[in-house]
C-alpha cells in the first residue's frame, strides 16, 4: 500500500478586508437672484446772483429871502429877484442836476431808490 503524503489541519488566517470605493455626482441647482438698479443723480445748482449799482445825487436848493423893506410896495413883486450873493449870468432857480419836470426835492432818492430798485420795475440778475 502506497502511503502518499500527510495532511495537517489547515490553518486559517483571519479574512482581508478589502474596501472598492465606487463614486457618482449628482448636481442640484441652488438659484440666487441677483438684480442691479442703476440710479443716475443729477443735481441742478440755482446760483443766483446780485450785481449791485451806486448812484450819487445832489440835491440843491434855493432860497430867496426879500432884506430890503419891511414892509413890501403895494403891487405884485417881481417873479425872480437877485440874491444878494448870486453870480453874474446865472440863472436864478436853475438846478444843474436836476430832473426835468420834477420838483426840487423829489428826484431820485440815492442807492436803492426809482428803476431797477428791489420790488420796481426789471427783476436784476439772471432768471431761473
Amino acid at each position: 500500500m502506497f502511503l502518499g503524503s500527510n495532511f495537517a489541519p489547515p490553518v486559517i488566517h483571519p479574512t482581508k478586508h478589502f474596501v472598492n470605493h465606487t463614486f457618482s455626482t449628482t448636481v442640484v441647482p441652488h438659484i440666487h437672484p441677483v438684480h442691479t438698479t442703476t440710479v443716475n443723480h443729477h443735481l441742478f445748482q440755482h446760483k443766483h446772483y446780485c450785481p449791485h449799482t451806486a448812484s450819487c445825487a445832489q440835491d440843491v436848493c434855493n432860497q430867496h429871502l426879500d432884506c430890503c423893506n419891511q414892509c413890501p410896495p403895494v403891487g405884485a413883486m417881481p417873479e425872480v429877484m437877485p440874491a444878494a450873493n448870486a453870480l453874474p449870468n446865472a440863472l436864478p432857480n436853475a438846478l444843474p442836476n436836476a430832473m426835468p419836470n420834477v420838483p426840487p426835492g423829489y428826484g431820485m432818492g440815492g442807492p436803492g431808490f426809482g428803476p431797477g430798485a428791489p420790488g420796481m420795475g426789471a427783476p436784476m440778475g439772471p432768471r431761473p
